[in-house]
């Protein structure tokens, strides 16, 4: 019995005494202190007076108040409260409201006992886990962070340096980078420190713009000048005279459009689409890409002379995956966004998560590192995101994502076979370690059925009482299970009438 099953306090709210009396033998007998409620309008009362217990179990369909009003008013009472649901009816409505209302989780009647006690031990582990960042200090603070751009890595304040030396002139910028390091982030800072401040900002994502749109897109056209053209109409380059305009993706943008450009930033003239009017602007341009222009120019897909008009000052975005001390501050900055923000109420991170998060390799860097902060945010069951609440592929990251060897024909692999054997009975975890050191030294790569009962039959039936009554039990609750609580379709699959399955159930 571990520490935490010897102090845990557990609720059973169902108006089923019978219901009440087998999940909290399930659960007493493994260590936790239960107490019962047979109504939804008493487990709220018990809750609201308190003190309130580390977990709940609630049934769903109730006389009286419902498991999905009682929920409401548990977690109104006690936000942290961990509630588990119990239902017959595992539809798509009842899944779904037991979520948004934020419940832990939920679990199907007729219980495995497994699933309950597995449930029982994550939710308390998640609430450990809870307590033990309560003490959690951010690493920055986002209102230092105005420009949006965070990280103190000596690569970043390289960068910062040369935003700070290219804001006092119009100086023409090339900004280069992996997709999703911030390049329009830096192009923002240097108008927003610049001379041009008080004047039109305008970011164009040229891979966006389909090739027979842009030249329209950039600079206007009469009307007329092709079909749908029913108006003049003004384009950036005329919007934002005296201003910046940020040309995003620029290694997509065709080659007619690129001899514009350059004219541009030669001679500060532009003419709309189908007029013959020359018309003078002062625009200062900021470029980005995320390709490799100097091979592009090599292959003559990007003009050489255009290529050095913007490559004045470059400054190169490093991929996340080569700033990994500044993930924390990257990832606190977010947080604290979306509190501002009221996208979500979570602010802190356990240090398990954090190191996950710095882990990673991030192929879509600071990009993908904000999704999936928010996405960790948005289904955190608490104040703080928790190793459990990331994506696989980051938790991953830290060795400690479980994986499950394959399954050999014929026989049943390792991995397999250690989850097959703990289900089989509560007391085969030392005997699933035992099977699998023998396995191991004797070189067979996998464990037959055959072998497995063997060594049940031989070992368990001496060290345990009972071996029998618990795998029909798991076998009954696994067939049931896979036919969806169907008696007749689980009885047909265990070999059984009706009347025997309805009777060991």
């Amino acid at each position: 019995m571990t520490e935490a099953a010897k102090s845990a306090t557990i609720l059973v709210i169902d108006d089923d005494a019978e219901i009440r009396y087998s999940l909290s033998r399930v659960l007493s007998s493994h260590g936790y202190r239960v107490t019962e409620a047979p109504s939804g309008e008493q487990g709220v009362a018990l809750v609201r007076k308190g003190p309130a217990p580390d977990l709940v179990f609630l049934d769903v369909r109730m006389g009286g108040m419902g498991g999905i009003e009682a929920l409401q008013l548990i977690r109104s009472a006690q936000p942290k409260q961990l509630v588990i649901l119990m239902t017959a009816f595992g539809t798509a409505q009842t899944a779904i409201e037991a979520m948004k209302y934020g419940a832990f989780d939920y679990v199907m009647k007729p219980f495995d006992p497994q699933k309950v006690l597995s449930l029982a031990a994550a939710a308390l582990k998640t609430r450990a886990d809870l307590h033990a960042v309560s003490d959690y200090k951010p690493s920055i603070n986002s209102e230092d962070y105005k420009e949006g751009i965070v990280g103190s890595s000596p690569v970043m304040q390289d960068v910062f340096k040369v935003i700070g030396q290219v804001t006092a002139s119009d100086v023409t910028v090339m900004i280069t980078g992996e997709s999703g390091t911030g390049k329009e982030l830096v192009a923002r800072s240097i108008w927003k420190h610049s001379h041009r401040a008080s004047k039109a900002f305008i970011a164009v994502n040229c891979a966006a713009i389909p090739d027979n749109l842009i030249e329209s897109e950039l600079f206007g056209h009469e009307r007329g000048s092709f079909t749908g053209a029913t108006g003049q109409r003004l384009g950036k380059f005329e919007l934002c005279d005296s201003g910046t305009i940020f040309l995003d993706e620029i290694g997509d943008m065709a080659l007619a459009t690129q001899t514009k450009i350059l004219r541009v930033l030669q001679a500060g003239e532009i003419q709309r689409v189908g007029g013959t009017e020359t018309i003078r602007v002062n625009v200062r341009v900021i470029a980005a890409t995320n390709k490799d222009l100097e091979q592009m120019v090599k292959a003559k897909t990007f003009r050489e002379d255009l290529y050095y008009r913007l490559n004045v000052v470059r400054i190169k975005m490093p991929p996340l995956r080569e700033r990994g001390d500044d993930i924390p501050q990257i990832v606190d900055f977010c947080l604290q966004n979306l509190v501002k923000q009221k996208k979500a109420r979570v602010s802190k991170v356990s240090p398990e998560a954090m190191a996950a998060f710095v882990a990673h390799d991030w192929p879509g860097n600071v990009r993908e590192l904000e999704n999936v902060v928010y996405r960790s945010a948005v289904i955190a069951q608490g104040d703080a995101i928790l190793l459990k609440d990331l994506p696989a592929e980051i938790r991953a990251a830290t060795g400690t994502e479980p994986t499950v060897a394959a399954t050999p024909a014929g026989g049943v692999g390792e991995g397999n076979l250690a989850t097959t054997l703990t289900a089989v009975a509560e007391s085969t975890a030392l005997a699933t370690a035992k099977i699998v050191a023998e396995s191991t030294a004797s070189g067979e790569p996998a464990l037959t059925v055959e072998r497995a009962l063997d060594y049940l039959y031989a070992n368990l039936s001496t060290e345990t009482e009972g071996l029998l009554p618990q795998v029909e039990r798991e076998l009954i609750t696994r067939a049931m299970a896979a036919q969806n609580g169907d008696v007749t379709k689980a009885a047909k699959q265990l070999g059984l009438t009706k009347a025997a399955l309805q009777k060991k159930l």
